[in-house]
């Protein structure tokens, strides 16, 4: 029996620190966003924009909760779940420190926007989903095994991504010729 608790305490503290990242990440993305604003910024898919947060949020909780309702021992799927989590959540540093003070959870366009052209932005279109919020989701889920959450929930969050990525490429096209 140790050894579930301590399994038990490694996934607890592994969804706290998880929680505790996306705070603090939104905590930047919320001083970006006011910064930008207060400058002239323009938000684009306000409405999606909400739609992404409810999703993120409601996948973060239904893992927790299939977890909860049926605990797994942790073990090495777990840690699997756990190193692409860690990935995706270095990733999201990465892109946070390349785009700097443009970075926000919302599509927000500055009037003095520049247009990041980093190696990592053209070499993988939207590195922040793809490299980001797809491996922290997945790897998320995995870590739990919240297997339906995985299915379930990243089907539900697919509908406002795609959303997203189709408003961004429209953005990006219509501000930069480069792009």
């Amino acid at each position: 029996m140790p050894e579930q608790s301590s399994g038990s305490a490694i996934l607890y503290g592994f969804v706290a620190v998880a929680i505790l990242f996306r705070l603090v990440s939104l905590a930047v993305s919320i001083r970006n966003e006011k910064a930008l604003k207060a400058a002239g910024a323009v938000e684009y898919g306000a409405g999606n924009s909400k739609a992404i947060a409810i999703a993120h949020v409601g996948f973060y909780l239904a893992g927790l909760a299939e977890y909860l309702l049926r605990p797994v021992p942790f073990d090495v799927i777990s840690g699997l779940g756990i190193i692409l989590y860690a990935f995706g959540a270095a990733m999201l540093v990465v892109v946070m420190v390349l785009l700097g003070r443009f970075w926000t959870v919302k599509l927000i366009i500055a009037k003095d926007h520049d247009l990041v052209t980093h190696p990592l932005f053209q070499a993988v279109r939207h590195p922040n989903y793809y490299l980001n919020i797809l491996p922290e989701l997945i790897g998320y889920a995995v870590a739990l095994h919240a297997w339906a959450t995985l299915v379930v929930g990243l089907s539900i969050y697919a509908i406002p991504l795609i959303t997203r990525i189709r408003q961004e490429e429209r953005i990006m096209h219509d501000t930069f010729a480069q792009y």
